[in-house]
C-alpha cells in the first residue's frame, strides 16, 4: 500500500528569543495541528499521532499526545513522541508510511516542534542539597551537545572542517547564497504556501537577513573555538517553530477527494562510524539511491539541512552535485532550525518546489547528533491519477 503526504503546514520560524518566545513548543505544535484539522477534518480520527520533540524537559508526559488533544484530535487516537534529535521529523513520516504499508492504519499525523527559546535549565537537587551552590544543566544541550564524545556539535564540526579542508571563505560564501535564496523566496511569497501565519505575532520567517553579504560575514568571530571557521553566520540558527503533516494511503486520499502533495518513495537511516555530521546526509542519500535503484541524476532537487554550511558543502562534494539543485529557497542558515521542527519542513519545502516546477523527484536529508543521518525520497507527479 503506497503512502502519500496528503497535506502539511508549518509556523513561521522565529528567531531565538524573538517573536515566538511567549509561545512554548507544544503550543506551536497545537497551532499547526489545528490548521491541519481545519483543512482535513478527518484527521480528528487519525489512526495515530507521531510527533517529534527534542527539547522535551518540562512539557509533561508524551508531548505529542498533549498537542493532539489540545488541537482537537479524538482522545481515542494513540500518540507517540519521537526523539532521534534532528532526524526525528523525517523519522515520524517514515514511521507513518511503514505503518500504512503494514496495514495498521491509513491516516497519521506526523512532524515535529521545538522552542529553543524556552528550553529550561535543570538542577539535580532531589538528592537533597545540604551545602554549596547549585549547578544548572542547560537542556539545549540535549540537542546541541554530543552525548557520545561529550563535545559541542560546533567544536566537533570545526574539527571536521579542518580535517576535510573546508575553508571559512567557502562556508561564508555558501551562507550568503542561503540567505539570498531565502530572501528572494520570502519577497516573492514562495514560502507562503507552506506557512500558517500566527496573527498578531509572526507572519513570516524571522531569521532571514535580506542584506547579508560576504563583507558582513567575514567580520564575525568564530563561534565555538579560537581559530575555528564556524560562526553565527555560517551555522544554522537556533529557532522556535513547528511543522506537521498528514500521511495517508493513496486509497484514503482518493476517498477524501484530495490530491496529495507528494508520494513517499522510500527512505534510509544510517549511523557512524564516527560522530561527525558532515558526510551523514550524503551517506543516507547514497544508501537511499542504492535501495531505490536511482542515481543522483534521477533526482531533480535536494533539501540538505544546513546544520552548518560545511555539512552541505561536504555532502554535495561527496555526492558530486552542485548547489543549483540543493536548498534552492535557502535553508536553516537563513530560515532557522528548530530541531524537531525542521525535518518535515524540509519535506514540505521540497514538495511545494517540485510542484511549482511541474513535478519530479526530490530527496530531503539531515545529519543528527551522535553521528547519524536520514534521507527520504518523495515524488510529485505532473498530475494525480488514482
Amino acid at each position: 500500500m503506497n503512502a502519500v503526504i496528503l497535506d502539511g503546514v508549518r509556523t513561521p520560524f522565529g528567531r531565538w528569543k524573538g517573536s515566538l518566545a511567549p509561545i512554548n513548543a507544544t503550543e506551536l505544535g497545537t497551532i499547526v495541528l489545528r490548521e491541519l484539522i481545519n483543512r482535513v477534518p478527518e484527521a480528528i480520527h487519525a489512526d495515530g499521532v507521531i510527533l517529534a520533540q527534542v527539547i522535551q524537559a518540562g512539557h509533561g508526559q508524551n508531548p505529542a499526545r498533549k498537542v493532539a488533544i489540545n488541537a482537537g484530535v479524538s482522545p481515542t487516537t494513540p500518540a507517540i513522541t519521537l526523539n532521534n534529535v534532528c532526524l526525528a521529523g523525517i523519522a515520524s513520516v517514515a514511521d507513518a508510511a511503514r505503518r500504512i504499508q503494514y496495514g495498521e492504519g491509513d491516516l497519521y499525523i506526523t512532524g515535529g516542534f521545538d522552542s529553543m527559546t524556552n528550553a529550561p535549565h535543570l538542577a539535580p537537587i532531589r538528592r537533597e542539597l545540604s551545602y554549596g551552590p547549585v549547578t544548572f544543566y542547560d537542556t539545549l544541550n540535549d540537542g546541541l551537545w554530543c552525548s557520545l564524545n561529550d563535545q559541542s556539535m560546533g567544536s566537533l564540526s570545526d574539527a571536521k572542517n579542518e580535517e576535510l579542508g573546508i575553508t571559512r571563505k567557502e562556508q561564508d560564501e555558501y551562507a550568503v547564497l542561503s540567505q539570498s535564496r531565502a530572501s528572494t523566496a520570502q519577497i516573492h511569497g514562495i514560502l507562503n504556501t507552506e506557512i500558517v501565519p500566527i496573527s498578531g505575532t509572526l507572519e513570516n520567517d524571522e531569521g532571514i537577513r535580506h542584506s547579508s553579504s560576504i563583507e558582513k560575514l567575514s567580520n564575525l568571530r568564530p563561534a565555538f573555538q579560537q581559530g575555528g571557521t564556524l560562526t553565527a553566520g555560517n551555522s544554522s540558527q537556533m529557532s522556535d517553530g513547528a511543522s506537521l503533516g498528514i500521511i495517508t494511503s493513496e486509497k484514503k486520499a482518493k476517498e477524501l477527494g484530495k490530491s496529495p502533495l507528494a508520494k513517499i518513495r522510500g527512505w534510509s537511516e544510517i549511523a557512524g562510524p564516527d560522530t561527525s555530521l558532515h558526510l551523514k546526509p550524503a551517506q543516507a542519500i547514497n544508501e537511499l539511491l542504492k535501495k531505490t535503484s536511482l542515481t543522483v541524476d534521477d533526482i531533480d532537487l535536494f533539501e540538505i539541512n544546513e546544520a552548518f554550511a560545511s555539512v552541505v558543502i561536504a555532502s554535495c562534494a561527496e555526492l558530486g552535485i552542485g548547489f543549483d539543485k540543493v536548498n534552492v529557497n535557502g535553508g536553516a542558515i537563513a530560515v532557522g532550525h528548530p530541531l524537531a521542527g525542521t525535518g518535515f519542513r524540509l519535506i514540505l519545502t521540497l514538495a511545494h518546489e517540485l510542484k511549482r516546477r511541474g513535478g519530479g523527484k526530490g530527496i530531503a536529508a539531515l545529519c543528527g547528533g551522535g553521528g547519524q543521518g536520514m534521507a527520504i525520497l518523495i515524488e510529485v507527479p505532473e498530475r494525480w491519477t488514482f
